[in-house]
């Protein structure tokens, strides 16, 4: 990866809508040069996906709860069966298998304290969690997408 491509990447983390024409131009190659760059960075799978980032506030989904989960069950059933529960709750934006003293990590969106009451009635009657601890997030201080460049 040289440094056309770190710059073609920046600029869709920023804004995946650019014309085409308009990255050729901030990155300074022609657009046929620069397409198959992107093609490549798809294909590769560095660029997984294109998105449109939405206001979850204004989605009613202004709550914020990272759900720390424990458990003594340390199967391959078990987790399969956590996994379809966190794919299938689309509240659960992001789901981490993690080091340390918790074992799973849910991040989870919802309008209110009375909608996580219910998810979390749901999440609680998977079976084998020895200890789940809901952290609420008060005031978002920092919020990117973006992945860092400097290191490829």
């Amino acid at each position: 990866m040289d440094n056309f491509d770190k710059h073609i990447l920046s600029l869709l983390q920023q804004d995946s809508s650019l014309s085409l024409a308009e990255i050729s131009e901030h990155v300074g190659l022609s657009q046929t040069p620069c397409w198959r760059r992107i093609q490549h960075l798809e294909k590769s799978g560095v660029i997984r996906k294109r998105v449109a980032l939405l206001d979850s506030k204004q989605l009613n989904v202004g709550l914020t709860v990272f759900v720390n989960l424990k458990t003594n069950q340390h199967n391959p059933e078990w987790v399969d069966s956590v996994n379809h529960f966190a794919s299938g709750s689309p509240e659960v934006t992001e789901f981490y298998r993690m080091s340390g003293d918790t074992d799973y990590l849910l991040k989870v969106l919802v309008p209110d304290m009375a909608a996580y009451d219910e998810f979390y009635k749901k999440l609680i009657s998977q079976a084998g969690f020895s200890d789940v601890s809901s952290s609420f997030a008060m005031e978002q201080m920092k919020y990117s997408t973006e992945i860092p460049l400097t290191h490829c």
